[in-house]
Protein backbone atom coordinates (compact mmCIF):
# COMPACT_ATOMS: atom_id res chain seq x y z
CA UNK A 1 0.00 0.00 0.00
CA UNK A 2 1.60 3.23 -1.31
CA UNK A 3 0.97 6.19 1.20
CA UNK A 4 -0.75 9.46 -0.01
CA UNK A 5 0.64 12.84 -0.68
CA UNK A 6 -1.31 15.41 0.43
CA UNK A 7 -1.77 16.11 -3.25
CA UNK A 8 -3.00 12.76 -4.66
CA UNK A 9 -5.14 12.31 -1.49
CA UNK A 10 -7.06 15.99 -1.63
CA UNK A 11 -7.83 15.03 -5.84
CA UNK A 12 -8.88 11.64 -4.58
CA UNK A 13 -11.39 13.17 -2.43
CA UNK A 14 -12.50 15.96 -4.34
CA UNK A 15 -12.96 13.14 -7.14
CA UNK A 16 -14.95 11.16 -4.79
CA UNK A 17 -17.37 13.19 -3.08
CA UNK A 18 -21.03 12.83 -4.87
CA UNK A 19 -21.00 16.79 -4.76
CA UNK A 20 -18.05 16.91 -6.89
CA UNK A 21 -16.89 20.03 -3.86
CA UNK A 22 -15.16 19.97 0.14
CA UNK A 23 -14.81 22.84 2.23
CA UNK A 24 -10.85 22.66 3.22
CA UNK A 25 -11.63 21.64 6.76
CA UNK A 26 -12.94 18.29 4.79
CA UNK A 27 -10.18 18.23 3.21
CA UNK A 28 -8.05 18.41 6.16
CA UNK A 29 -9.40 16.10 7.87
CA UNK A 30 -9.50 13.27 5.56
CA UNK A 31 -6.12 13.97 5.11
CA UNK A 32 -5.00 13.82 8.75
CA UNK A 33 -6.06 9.90 8.63
CA UNK A 34 -2.40 9.73 6.81
CA UNK A 35 -0.97 11.83 9.22
CA UNK A 36 -0.44 14.93 6.61
CA UNK A 37 -0.22 18.44 8.28
CA UNK A 38 -2.90 20.87 7.97
CA UNK A 39 -0.07 23.28 6.81
CA UNK A 40 0.94 20.67 3.41
CA UNK A 41 -2.60 20.19 2.83
CA UNK A 42 -3.24 24.08 1.96
CA UNK A 43 0.25 24.61 0.68
CA UNK A 44 -1.36 21.88 -1.87
CA UNK A 45 -4.28 22.93 -2.29
CA UNK A 46 -2.58 27.14 -3.66
CA UNK A 47 -0.29 24.68 -6.02
CA UNK A 48 -3.43 22.45 -7.26
CA UNK A 49 -5.16 25.67 -7.83
CA UNK A 50 -2.06 27.27 -9.46
CA UNK A 51 -1.60 24.36 -11.59
CA UNK A 52 -5.67 24.38 -12.72
CA UNK A 53 -5.98 21.09 -11.54
CA UNK A 54 -8.57 22.59 -8.71
CA UNK A 55 -10.24 25.23 -8.34
CA UNK A 56 -12.49 27.26 -5.55
CA UNK A 57 -16.32 26.34 -5.19
CA UNK A 58 -17.89 28.74 -3.22
CA UNK A 59 -16.22 30.10 0.72
CA UNK A 60 -13.77 27.84 1.78
CA UNK A 61 -14.63 25.35 -0.63
CA UNK A 62 -12.80 23.54 -3.47
CA UNK A 63 -13.67 21.39 -6.83
CA UNK A 64 -11.47 19.83 -9.51
CA UNK A 65 -10.72 22.31 -11.70
CA UNK A 66 -10.86 22.07 -15.54
CA UNK A 67 -7.41 20.32 -16.29
CA UNK A 68 -8.83 17.67 -13.88
CA UNK A 69 -12.03 17.14 -15.63
CA UNK A 70 -11.14 14.94 -18.76
CA UNK A 71 -8.79 12.57 -17.19
CA UNK A 72 -11.45 12.14 -13.74
CA UNK A 73 -14.23 11.18 -16.13
CA UNK A 74 -11.85 8.83 -18.36
CA UNK A 75 -10.63 7.29 -14.79
CA UNK A 76 -13.88 6.61 -13.21
CA UNK A 77 -15.04 4.46 -16.14
CA UNK A 78 -12.69 2.08 -14.17
CA UNK A 79 -15.86 -0.05 -13.02
CA UNK A 80 -16.73 -1.18 -16.74
CA UNK A 81 -13.92 -1.57 -18.14
CA UNK A 82 -14.45 -5.31 -19.18
CA UNK A 83 -17.69 -3.39 -21.57
CA UNK A 84 -14.67 -1.72 -23.71
CA UNK A 85 -13.43 -5.02 -24.98
CA UNK A 86 -14.18 -7.46 -27.89
CA UNK A 87 -13.05 -10.75 -29.35
CA UNK A 88 -9.91 -10.48 -30.79
CA UNK A 89 -9.14 -11.12 -33.98
CA UNK A 90 -4.96 -10.99 -34.19
CA UNK A 91 -5.19 -7.59 -35.15
CA UNK A 92 -3.14 -4.40 -33.32
CA UNK A 93 -3.86 -0.74 -32.63
CA UNK A 94 -0.61 1.17 -33.91
CA UNK A 95 0.18 4.43 -32.81
CA UNK A 96 3.40 6.06 -34.34
CA UNK A 97 4.49 9.22 -32.32
CA UNK A 98 8.11 9.40 -33.86
CA UNK A 99 8.01 13.36 -35.93
CA UNK A 100 6.00 14.22 -32.46
CA UNK A 101 8.52 16.97 -30.38
CA UNK A 102 10.35 16.00 -27.13
CA UNK A 103 11.00 19.28 -25.87
CA UNK A 104 7.67 20.00 -24.69
CA UNK A 105 7.74 18.49 -21.38
CA UNK A 106 3.72 18.97 -20.70
CA UNK A 107 3.22 17.45 -23.89
CA UNK A 108 5.35 14.47 -23.23
CA UNK A 109 3.73 13.78 -20.01
CA UNK A 110 0.23 13.85 -21.60
CA UNK A 111 1.16 11.81 -24.68
CA UNK A 112 3.09 9.12 -21.93
CA UNK A 113 -0.22 8.74 -20.09
CA UNK A 114 -2.86 8.72 -22.93
CA UNK A 115 -0.55 5.34 -24.35
CA UNK A 116 -0.18 4.06 -20.90
CA UNK A 117 -4.21 4.22 -20.14
CA UNK A 118 -4.68 2.54 -23.58
CA UNK A 119 -2.25 -0.01 -22.84
CA UNK A 120 0.09 0.78 -25.64
CA UNK A 121 3.59 -0.39 -25.55
CA UNK A 122 6.74 0.50 -27.65
CA UNK A 123 7.58 -2.33 -30.71
CA UNK A 124 10.13 -0.22 -32.41
CA UNK A 125 11.13 3.59 -31.99
CA UNK A 126 8.35 5.67 -31.92
CA UNK A 127 5.73 3.06 -32.62
CA UNK A 128 3.16 1.92 -30.05
CA UNK A 129 0.74 -1.23 -30.39
CA UNK A 130 -1.73 -2.91 -28.47
CA UNK A 131 -4.11 -5.91 -29.26
CA UNK A 132 -7.01 -4.43 -31.28
CA UNK A 133 -10.00 -5.99 -28.52
CA UNK A 134 -11.49 -2.49 -27.62
CA UNK A 135 -14.92 -1.75 -28.37
CA UNK A 136 -15.28 0.21 -31.00
CA UNK A 137 -11.97 -0.68 -32.71
CA UNK A 138 -8.86 2.05 -33.61
CA UNK A 139 -11.57 4.90 -34.31
CA UNK A 140 -12.77 5.19 -30.72
CA UNK A 141 -9.16 4.38 -29.78
CA UNK A 142 -8.31 7.48 -31.31
CA UNK A 143 -10.70 9.59 -30.04
CA UNK A 144 -10.02 8.51 -26.09
CA UNK A 145 -6.35 9.08 -26.91
CA UNK A 146 -6.71 12.54 -28.27
CA UNK A 147 -8.95 12.98 -25.19
CA UNK A 148 -6.03 11.96 -23.15
CA UNK A 149 -3.95 14.21 -24.20
CA UNK A 150 -2.06 12.48 -27.13
CA UNK A 151 -1.46 15.37 -29.96
CA UNK A 152 -3.53 15.14 -32.54
CA UNK A 153 -1.15 15.13 -35.24
CA UNK A 154 -0.09 10.94 -34.12
CA UNK A 155 -1.13 8.47 -36.61
CA UNK A 156 -3.39 6.36 -34.82
CA UNK A 157 -4.20 3.12 -36.88
CA UNK A 158 -5.32 -0.48 -37.24
CA UNK A 159 -1.90 -2.66 -38.18
CA UNK A 160 -2.27 -6.26 -39.72
CA UNK A 161 -0.38 -8.88 -40.81
CA UNK A 162 3.00 -8.00 -39.14
CA UNK A 163 6.23 -9.81 -40.16
CA UNK A 164 6.91 -13.14 -37.97
CA UNK A 165 9.57 -11.47 -36.14
CA UNK A 166 7.85 -8.17 -35.49
CA UNK A 167 4.95 -10.41 -34.06
CA UNK A 168 6.45 -12.34 -31.68
CA UNK A 169 7.84 -9.58 -30.11
CA UNK A 170 4.58 -7.75 -30.20
CA UNK A 171 3.07 -10.21 -28.10
CA UNK A 172 5.83 -10.12 -25.67
CA UNK A 173 5.38 -6.68 -24.79
CA UNK A 174 3.31 -7.82 -21.75
CA UNK A 175 4.33 -10.47 -19.26
CA UNK A 176 0.82 -12.15 -19.11
CA UNK A 177 1.53 -14.56 -16.74
CA UNK A 178 3.11 -11.57 -14.66
CA UNK A 179 -0.18 -9.70 -14.69
CA UNK A 180 -2.41 -12.44 -14.65
CA UNK A 181 -0.36 -13.29 -10.82
CA UNK A 182 -0.60 -9.61 -9.76
CA UNK A 183 -4.66 -10.06 -10.36
CA UNK A 184 -4.86 -12.87 -8.51
CA UNK A 185 -2.68 -11.96 -5.23
CA UNK A 186 -4.13 -8.62 -5.33
CA UNK A 187 -7.64 -9.95 -5.47
CA UNK A 188 -6.82 -12.22 -2.13
CA UNK A 189 -5.43 -9.33 -1.02
CA UNK A 190 -8.46 -7.30 -0.53
CA UNK A 191 -10.37 -10.78 0.34
CA UNK A 192 -8.66 -11.39 3.30
CA UNK A 193 -9.08 -7.31 4.41
CA UNK A 194 -12.36 -7.96 4.08
CA UNK A 195 -12.46 -10.63 6.75
CA UNK A 196 -11.11 -8.41 9.36
CA UNK A 197 -12.37 -5.44 8.79
CA UNK A 198 -15.18 -5.69 10.84
CA UNK A 199 -12.47 -6.14 13.52
CA UNK A 200 -10.90 -2.54 13.00
CA UNK A 201 -11.34 1.08 14.59
CA UNK A 202 -13.15 3.12 12.13
CA UNK A 203 -10.61 5.15 11.14
CA UNK A 204 -8.14 2.69 10.85
CA UNK A 205 -10.81 0.92 8.47
CA UNK A 206 -11.21 3.53 6.75
CA UNK A 207 -7.42 4.18 5.82
CA UNK A 208 -6.72 0.96 4.83
CA UNK A 209 -9.95 0.59 2.92
CA UNK A 210 -8.61 3.74 0.93
CA UNK A 211 -4.74 2.41 0.57
CA UNK A 212 -6.02 -0.60 -0.87
CA UNK A 213 -8.62 0.51 -2.61
CA UNK A 214 -6.37 3.19 -4.29
CA UNK A 215 -3.58 0.58 -5.37
CA UNK A 216 -6.41 -1.79 -6.91
CA UNK A 217 -8.66 0.55 -8.94
CA UNK A 218 -5.04 2.35 -10.11
CA UNK A 219 -4.26 -1.19 -11.20
CA UNK A 220 -7.41 -1.70 -13.27
CA UNK A 221 -7.10 1.76 -14.73
CA UNK A 222 -3.69 1.63 -16.20
CA UNK A 223 -4.62 -2.42 -17.13
CA UNK A 224 -3.94 -3.06 -20.72
CA UNK A 225 -6.95 -5.11 -20.60
CA UNK A 226 -5.11 -7.80 -22.96
CA UNK A 227 -7.29 -10.85 -24.45
CA UNK A 228 -6.45 -14.34 -24.35
CA UNK A 229 -4.10 -16.06 -24.57
CA UNK A 230 -1.70 -12.90 -24.00
CA UNK A 231 -3.42 -13.16 -20.24
CA UNK A 232 -5.93 -14.82 -17.81
CA UNK A 233 -8.98 -12.77 -18.56
CA UNK A 234 -10.77 -14.60 -15.73
CA UNK A 235 -8.50 -13.57 -13.49
CA UNK A 236 -8.75 -9.97 -14.41
CA UNK A 237 -12.60 -10.34 -14.26
CA UNK A 238 -12.56 -11.76 -10.18
CA UNK A 239 -10.31 -8.52 -9.38
CA UNK A 240 -12.71 -6.29 -11.02
CA UNK A 241 -15.71 -8.01 -9.05
CA UNK A 242 -13.04 -8.03 -5.70
CA UNK A 243 -12.52 -4.01 -6.19
CA UNK A 244 -16.10 -3.28 -6.70
CA UNK A 245 -16.97 -5.30 -3.66
CA UNK A 246 -14.74 -3.41 -1.56
CA UNK A 247 -15.72 0.40 -2.74
CA UNK A 248 -18.89 -0.59 -1.99
CA UNK A 249 -17.33 -1.09 1.47
CA UNK A 250 -14.84 1.34 1.75
CA UNK A 251 -17.94 4.25 0.47
CA UNK A 252 -19.78 2.74 3.40
CA UNK A 253 -16.95 3.15 6.13
CA UNK A 254 -15.99 6.60 5.00
CA UNK A 255 -19.23 7.87 5.55
CA UNK A 256 -20.14 6.54 8.57
CA UNK A 257 -16.70 8.57 9.78
CA UNK A 258 -18.09 11.21 8.07
CA UNK A 259 -21.44 11.43 9.68
CA UNK A 260 -19.39 10.84 13.12
CA UNK A 261 -17.85 14.22 12.02
CA UNK A 262 -21.14 15.87 11.53
CA UNK A 263 -20.69 15.83 7.51
CA UNK A 264 -23.08 15.08 5.03
CA UNK A 265 -21.08 14.91 2.23
CA UNK A 266 -20.74 11.06 0.52
CA UNK A 267 -17.16 10.21 -0.21
CA UNK A 268 -16.16 6.56 -1.92
CA UNK A 269 -12.22 6.46 -0.81
CA UNK A 270 -11.52 3.82 -3.38
CA UNK A 271 -11.90 6.03 -6.78
CA UNK A 272 -8.65 7.22 -6.89
CA UNK A 273 -7.89 10.66 -9.42
CA UNK A 274 -4.49 9.28 -11.24
CA UNK A 275 -2.39 12.29 -10.59
CA UNK A 276 0.81 11.02 -12.29
CA UNK A 277 2.81 11.22 -15.40
CA UNK A 278 2.84 8.18 -16.41
CA UNK A 279 1.60 4.73 -15.46
CA UNK A 280 3.33 2.57 -13.03
CA UNK A 281 5.77 0.12 -13.65
CA UNK A 282 4.04 -2.86 -14.61
CA UNK A 283 4.18 -6.27 -16.19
Amino acid sequence: MVTPTARSLILNLLLASEERRQSARELVAGCALFAIRENSVRVALVRLTADGLVELAGRGAYRLGPRAAVLASDVATWRTAEERVRAWNGGWIAVHVGPLGRSNRVALRSRDRALSMLGLRELDRGLYVRPDNLAGGVAHARMRLFKLGLDESAAVFAAHDLDAEREARARRLWDGDALSQTYRSTRRELEQWRCRADSLDAETAAREAYLLGNDAIRLLVFDPLLPEPLVDVNERRALAAAVRIHDQIGRALWQRLRLARGSRDTVDPSGPFIDTHTAPTRP
